[in-house]
């Protein structure tokens, strides 16, 4: 079913097209933008509230920006469903985050309007100054602007770029977005200051008549504007109690303005386009404004709801008619609290993931040992050292894609110094439909290369907590990766046993050809094996469990019996399991024919985790495929 726009959006293929338009009929554009994303991720899905957020904004920007020469940089991306919408993908937006259309996030090659790749927080600012520098070195004057929500502004690597940008002279505007939310609610001393100047009525007020003046700067002289700018900053001093942040960076900072204001927000974008050097605008905006449910309801729900009835606002759920496996997140957030109560040396640290990786359970269970450090996985894991250091246990939860973000903290802070933190790597292997930014794939081929730390990864449930509990009880570092989405036991609540570090376990013995496994993706070999003895094939399949230390005792019986073997990973060929294990028998003198399955040495795109699989070639009929392939050439010797 393909969504039809409105009357005025249907009318819309570029920003040039937008520009065409009076003044006096970009509220009713942006009212048929929002419908136009409210029909279609009702429908097909998405991420939701953080594009209602900016609808205004982003008619605005493109209004009054000669984009794409003027360079918009999306923070994330959750939000740029509209600016989309505006730069040509209209009709294709219905393919949005399916296996082979368009991207959930601005990604370069899909759009010369999508200046930047995005997927991961806080990179906008760092990227719009690398522009504007740029451009200046080049000779060209052009717009710079960043878009960045309050949320990623949490990240240190905003405050790095903020810190460059205030002495670097260069034509940036960074606009924050500021709704007081990211997927979860925001934390920490800045979500508190940013409440402070929006809900100050004596600022808010004087600021007003501030911002009247400025906007009349080309009818003063320089001696007029350097008054005015030392006034404008004295209020804010005097008004806040305290210095104003940005401007302590340098950053000429204006607002807070309304972000829903449409026209406001157009008058105000062309009065900065003329207001040289580094500056910041703050927008405060209400995420899933213009749709009820969303803007009065859970905004971490609404953050991503999948499909729901558009007028009643009921999120569509499926009712299995037999009992479901859980999801592994949610089994982990049991699991600690499980531990916790065992133990009260464990702790459990998130940044800015509680409901994504189900730490939510410990923080509402025992809310004085997990705590929400914000949008800093840097931070995350060497405050889970330090917290180490003190004789605790800390279980910290980073998605495998965003722990890159912490691999120096992970070596330095946690590795070298082999304190005993516990890395839980969630959506580890393919992320689905968020595509390759959220991809769990290199986590593997990074960690097994550091000194002192183990690498685990389990088959199912029961090996996850059973990990979860042999990692509380390991005096050292002690990472354990783990896929996004259902586990296959839906009684999953088994007794805790320690794995020794290092063994892996026999699934089924069998001839000819081994297959040796890592991670829950074994669970598609037992699929394999079972359409293959249909056949009169029997391959043995071993689950390895740790890919840091290998189990050398397995290995030699699997080398000593089989001269053809498969490895199966839901991770990257380079450097990964399969690589291990190929080293493995080299070192001790073996020389049987290997087959690798995983991920290849590309890019791979969006869709649905299985489509990925099969794509790459280790869903079950791909894992099938390999042992018939080695079995007939054992076959034809």
């Amino acid at each position: 079913m393909l969504i039809q726009p409105g009357e005025l959006l249907a009318q819309i293929n570029s920003p040039a097209d937008l520009k065409k338009f009076p003044k006096e009929k970009l509220v009713q554009i942006c009212d048929e933008l929002r419908q136009f994303i409210v029909d279609n991720v009702s429908v097909y899905g998405g991420h939701f509230g953080a594009s209602l957020g900016v609808v205004e904004l982003t008619v605005a920007l493109h209004y009054v920006l000669n984009t794409p020469e003027d360079q918009l940089v999306w923070d994330v991306g959750h939000q740029a469903y509209g600016h989309k919408i505006l730069t040509g993908r209209r009709d294709q937006f219905h393919t949005n985050r399916v296996y082979g259309g368009i991207s959930g996030f601005p990604k370069r090659k899909e759009s010369e309007y999508d200046t930047f790749g995005v997927g991961h927080s806080s990179t906008s600012i760092s990227a719009a100054l690398g522009m504007a520098v740029g451009s200046k070195y080049k000779g060209v004057h052009k717009q710079h602007v960043a878009v960045i929500g309050d949320g990623s502004m949490t990240g240190g690597m905003a405050f790095e770029a903020m810190n460059h940008a205030g002495v670097s002279d260069s034509n940036v505007l960074i606009i924050l977005n500021d709704n007081c939310m990211s997927i979860d609610p925001n934390v920490g001393a800045l979500k508190d200051y940013l409440t402070d100047i929006t809900t100050s009525h004596t600022y808010n007020k004087v600021k007003d008549e501030v911002w009247k003046l400025l906007g009349k700067f080309s009818k003063f002289g320089s001696s007029a504007q350097e008054v005015i700018s030392k006034v404008e900053g004295a209020i804010k001093s005097a008004v806040l109690h305290q210095s104003n942040l940005f401007e302590s960076l340098n950053l000429r900072y204006f607002g807070p303005v309304d972000g829903h204001d449409v026209n406001h927000l157009a008058e105000i974008l062309k009065d900065l386009k003329d207001i040289p050097g580094p500056k910041i605008l703050h927008c405060v905006t209400v995420k899933g404004k213009g749709y009820a449910p969303a803007e009065n309801g859970n905004k971490t729900t609404w953050h991503a709801p999948g499909t729901f009835d558009k007028v009643t606002g009921e999120i569509f759920k499926k009712t299995p008619s037999v009992p479901q496996a859980p999801k592994y997140q949610d089994v982990f957030g049991n699991t600690l609290v499980e531990l916790a109560e065992m133990d009260d040396r464990i702790m459990g640290v998130t940044p800015a993931m509680p409901s994504g990786s189900s730490m939510n359970i410990m923080m509402k269970a025992m809310p004085d040992r997990a705590f929400d450090v914000g949008i800093a996985e840097q931070h995350a894991v060497t405050f889970s050292a330090g917290l180490a250091t003190q004789g605790l246990v800390p279980f910290c939860n980073i998605y495998s894609t965003f722990m890159q973000r912490a691999y120096d903290q992970v070596v330095h802070d946690v590795c070298l110094q082999n304190l005993p933190v516990v890395l839980c790597l969630d959506r580890a292997g393919f992320a689905g439909a968020d595509g390759p930014t959220h991809h769990g794939a290199y986590d593997i081929a990074y960690f097994r290369c550091i000194p002192n730390l183990v690498v685990s990864a389990p088959m199912n449930e029961e090996e996850l907590r059973n990990m979860m509990y042999s990692g509380s009880l390991h005096n050292g570092p002690y990472s354990i990766r783990y896929p996004r989405g259902k586990g296959v036991m839906p009684e999953w609540k088994t007794p805790l046993r320690q794995i020794p570090a290092g063994q892996g376990r026999i699934i089924k013995e069998g001839e000819e050809v081994a297959i040796l496994t890592l991670g829950h993706i074994g669970n598609y070999a037992v699929e394999a094996c079972e359409t293959l003895q249909k056949e009169g094939l029997n391959p043995a399949h071993y689950d390895m469990r740790f890919v840091k230390p290998l189990d050398g005792e397995l290995l030699h019986e699997v080398f000593g019996k089989f001269k053809k073997v498969i490895t199966v990973e839901d991770g990257c060929l380079m450097g990964g399991f399969g690589s291990a294990v190929l080293e493995w028998m080299m070192d001790h003198g073996y020389h049987s024919q290997i087959k690798r399955l995983g991920i290849p040495d590309e890019v791979i795109e969006h869709g649905e985790q299985i489509e990925l699989q099969k794509e790459c070639g280790f869903d079950p009929d791909g894992i099938a495929d390999a042992v018939r392939s080695m079995t007939e050439v054992v076959k034809s010797l």
